[in-house]
């Protein structure tokens, strides 16, 4: 399989101006270049420049993808809105990664598997994703939480992630709404292949969202509540091209100071969940094969009716039944040789339910030798063995199964 790599960074808060356009435009000559993006794809070779510092200097959002199984998420928010010290709490390794600059913090996210499965429609996972960049700006940190989870997850793919000292490690805080999650959020978890029972088992320590959170009018309220002076400030930040910044800083401050804090639940450890999934996904797996089971028991049961209904049918016009095979077998058809072979499969079963068999062996051997001219007909009669018994073909499967 040739290598194949995808790239792609995006400006949110702020487009490139033509300076900056044309320093990343230095990197790559072969790349799709707007104010706000920067996308290439690589059949061989690699992109030459520095990820860290394109989000660093120019961009607020990348993800990269390999068909090798490699997955790669990196965010930047000014340090304003996400300290550092938050951060730190969720990173885990090269899974989840908070690297800080002066003004900054870059969150990396990573998700390797070697089995190289292929993400469908890679040109829009970022999209997709993006929006949970403005809910950590706005102070909701489940994102950081799937992130460490899926992290651990890698653990159940493949026990060379971690060491067995993880077991003990403890989970950071668990942020509300696990069991509520955004598009954003559940296309991230999706993208950092985070198990879903893992996260059924990690939610379920999770408080529900306060609705006040996400009430346009109690936000009204709130801002109309600021300081004049505060309020003029936050406007000035506004006319000097800082708009997506003071957005997300607003939601953030009104969520503080409108979101109680969530109770201190005793904290679990990476074992704990791990084990607890396990479980879980037993016992569902149990429960999707009992519900299998049912769905299989009435299908067969409805056709089980069905063949008998049409079984009666049959029953009341025999001669007619054979006459009809007749004429299919001597239109030379191969449509119609498969019709008349399925018609005397039905003839056959009725034969052995109402314990005719003998009259309908003749019948059968009868019209094979009326017929040995049409080896194409002849040769679906072998196949089927029309003529056998079911107590003969149940041995032959038997004997058969018991060879191989």
């Amino acid at each position: 399989m040739s290598e194949y790599q995808y790239y792609e960074f995006v400006a949110l808060d702020r487009p490139l101006d033509d300076r900056q356009q044309a320093e990343v435009r230095a990197l790559s000559t072969r790349a799709h270049i707007t104010a706000t993006s920067f996308v290439n794809e690589y059949h061989w070779g690699s992109f030459r420049g520095d990820i860290r510092r394109m989000v660093e200097r120019y961009y607020d959002a990348h993800l990269y993808l390999a068909n090798w199984g490699t997955r790669q998420l990196m965010f930047r928010l000014p340090r304003t809105l996400l300290g550092p010290e938050v951060a730190e709490q969720y990173c885990i390794g090269d899974c989840v990664t908070a690297e800080t600059s002066s003004r900054n913090i870059i969150l990396g996210f990573s998700s390797e598997d070697e089995s190289g499965d292929w993400v469908e429609d890679a040109q829009t996972s970022l999209s997709a994703i993006v929006g949970v960049r403005a809910d950590l700006a706005a102070g909701d940190l489940r994102p950081l939480y799937l992130a460490w989870l899926a992290g651990y997850g890698m653990w159940e793919r493949g026990e060379w992630a971690f060491g067995r000292d993880h077991d003990d490690q403890l989970e950071p805080p668990v942020p509300p709404g696990l069991r509520t999650l955004t598009a954003a959020q559940r296309a991230m978890a999706d993208f950092l292949r985070l198990d879903r029972d893992l996260l059924h088992v990690a939610a379920s320590a999770s408080p529900d969202l306060d609705a006040v959170a996400d009430d346009p009018r109690a936000l009204a309220a709130w801002i109309a509540d600021l300081d004049v002076a505060e309020k003029d400030r936050l406007l000035l930040r506004v006319a000097d091209d800082n708009a997506a910044s003071v957005h997300m800083e607003l939601l953030r401050r009104f969520r503080e100071s409108t979101t109680a804090a969530p109770d201190q639940a005793p904290r679990r450890t990476v074992a704990d969940l791990l084990d607890g999934t396990a479980r879980h996904r037993s016992e569902r797996e149990r429960r999707e094969a009992a519900v299998r089971a049912e769905q299989h028991a009435r299908l067969e049961a409805r056709r089980a009716r069905q063949r008998e209904r049409r079984l009666n049918e049959l029953a009341r016009d025999q001669d007619g039944a054979w006459q009809r095979i007749e004429v299919m077998v001597a239109t030379k058809k191969s449509g119609q040789y498969d019709a008349a072979i399925e018609l005397l499969t039905d003839l056959r079963d009725l034969a052995e339910r109402d314990g005719r068999t003998d009259v309908f062996a003749r019948q059968a051997r009868a019209l094979r030798e009326r017929h040995t001219s049409k080896p194409a007909f002849i040769r679906r009669l072998v196949t089927v063995d029309i003529e056998a018994s079911r107590a003969d073909r149940q041995c032959a499967i038997d004997f058969g199964a018991a060879d191989g």
